[in-house]
């Protein structure tokens, strides 16, 4: 690995915790949403989601012949990407309100899983991540800046 490639690999970070504090931006938006869609002609209330990371570079054998100098292994260790967004398959809240247009027969309406208290920690520390990257591109870029200042 060059120190040129902490810039892509920090870059792939960013990206992902990016993508990351989206989605935990639309849980909250949508923690309230009785009518996110429409499945088998009946409404259904919007389910979390999460993000699924994976490294760029799965192999461990991959990982360690990059490491080891091999020539047919360049670009291990690359970063991170996003795998999937998958929904949290926990159940729904039932919260009694009978009065609300999303009652069922009984006066019970079907809430989304999303607690404002978890997406606020998950957004904390995807913030803290995103900080931690931003800090690692800098010193990459401060460590590149003092190794051009030696040739002067």
């Amino acid at each position: 690995m060059t120190i040129s490639n902490s810039f892509g690999i920090s870059a792939s970070a960013l990206t992902a915790q990016r993508l990351r504090m989206d989605i935990i931006s639309s849980n909250i938006a949508n923690a309230e949403t009785t009518r996110a869609s429409v499945v088998n002609g009946e409404v259904v209330p919007y389910r979390r989601k999460m993000v699924v990371f994976t490294p760029n570079e799965s192999k461990f054998s991959s990982m360690l012949q990059s490491q080891m100098g091999s020539e047919a292994s360049k670009g291990s260790g690359t970063g991170v990407r996003v795998k999937a967004i998958k929904e949290d398959s926990s159940p729904l809240k039932l919260v009694y309100n009978p009065t609300h247009p999303d009652a069922n027969s009984e006066g019970y309406v079907s809430m989304p899983n999303v607690e404002i208290a978890k997406e606020m920690v998950d957004m904390i520390a995807a913030s803290r991540a995103y900080e931690a990257n931003v800090t690692a591109l800098n010193a990459s870029k401060s460590m590149i800046m003092k190794a051009l200042e030696i040739g002067k």
